[in-house]
């Protein structure tokens, strides 16, 4: 009997998800996860995420997101340099052998404006999970790709401590100042399919 009322209960998901609302799925061929860190106190260190995908919902009519999740794979991360990529996967800072995946879900999105949100969510990285606000830019329009595809795209920036999620790994360097930043700017360019 519970068996039967589970499977009821996720056709019922499935139905109503299909009917009342539109669900658009990340592009990874044209999305970007970029970070930007603090080095040495003179400059900043950038670098991708090059594995992204995800999943969007709208509304039915297609104006209005109700939630979105993202996941990436740690082990995708390119600064550019072969041998810092490979100690940013170490346990000093990622250890993506521990922890290989970083997700990020949405809890409440909120409307500022004509392709302006604010969403609230939770990010799960190394371990830890902790409340990310985004701000996304875009949504609004569509486009039919020359493959029949609707696509839409999204613009996101946010702002963490990397400490806040247990990577404290750092140097004090002569002048006093660390070696490495604490905020980590993000920028996320999405684009999404409909399904």
């Amino acid at each position: 009997m519970k068996k039967m009322i589970t499977y009821i209960i996720v056709a019922f998901t499935v139905f109503t998800t299909s009917v009342f609302a539109q669900t658009w799925t990340v592009d990874p061929a044209h999305t970007s996860a970029d970070f930007s860190i603090e080095h040495m106190a003179i400059s900043r260190v950038t670098g991708s995420f090059n594995q992204v995908t995800g999943q969007l919902i709208f509304d039915k009519e297609g104006r209005h997101p109700q939630s979105v999740n993202i996941s990436i794979d740690v082990a995708s991360i390119d600064t550019g340099v072969d041998k810092r990529d490979e100690h940013l996967k170490s346990p000093d800072f990622f250890d993506v052998k521990t922890y290989p995946t970083m997700t990020y879900t949405s809890e409440n999105i909120t409307r500022q404006g004509e392709g302006r949100y604010k969403v609230v969510g939770t990010l799960n990285m190394h371990g830890v999970s902790k409340p990310v606000t985004l701000a996304v830019e875009g949504l609004v329009s569509h486009e039919k790709d020359p493959w029949g595809n609707t696509r839409k795209g999204a613009h996101v920036t946010a702002e963490l401590n990397r400490k806040d999620f247990g990577i404290v790994y750092n140097a004090v360097l002569e002048s006093g100042n660390l070696m490495i930043g604490e905020t980590v700017d993000i920028v996320i360019n999405l684009e999404f399919i409909k399904q």
